[in-house]
């Protein structure tokens, strides 16, 4: 069975996400909290509906969860742009798209903190998820919302996807329950 490399080096970053330091996966991961840079992409198709990945049962965080399409840490001494190409071509096979980005926040569980760097593209075709992961399908936004609470998704995707498409819609206009991808920040 596949598992981390608890010996991988990942960039320490401040809260403005200028890397101050480096420290093993294994580190960051043990509940001590060190800031390390992630990348996410949120993939859509033309109807809107969005893609998520389902982590494998050996991850040491959230195994077997659904979660963000593409996810991954951003490797010590690469940049944000290649991490997320990678992170998109080692996950979905998916190398020709136009990442958007969308925002820069910080998240924090009880076993790491996370300076997240989230972006989203719309694709034409259905990806294909790599043995890395355990599948993955394209979700409505009815069905994303119906299973929030449920202890199907992963808490991060959770709180990320209620800051860029619920809230954001319901402060945008109360009235309307519709969710798009264009309605991120």
């Amino acid at each position: 069975m596949p598992q981390d490399n608890a010996s991988e080096l990942f960039p320490l970053v401040d809260e403005t996400g200028k890397t101050i330091g480096s420290a093993t996966r294994g580190r960051c991961h043990d509940g001590s909290k060190l800031l390390h840079p992630v990348v996410h992409l949120h993939v859509f198709n033309r109807e809107g509906a969005l893609f998520l990945q389902k982590r494998p049962e050996w991850k040491d965080i959230q195994p077997g969860k659904w979660d963000t399409a593409v996810g991954g840490h951003i490797d010590f001494g690469e940049d944000t742009m290649s991490a997320l190409r990678r992170e998109a071509r080692e996950e979905l096979g998916i190398e020709n798209f136009q990442p958007e980005f969308i925002t820069s926040y910080i998240f924090e569980s009880t076993r790491e903190r996370e300076f997240v760097n989230a972006f989203k593209t719309t694709v034409d075709t259905i990806p294909i998820p790599s043995d890395e992961l355990d599948g993955g399908h394209f979700w409505t936004h009815d069905e994303i919302r119906a299973n929030i609470g449920k202890n199907v998704f992963t808490p991060n995707f959770e709180s990320e996807y209620q800051r860029l498409f619920i809230e954001k819609t319901e402060t945008t206009d109360s009235q309307s329950q519709i969710i798009s991808q264009d309605n991120i920040l």
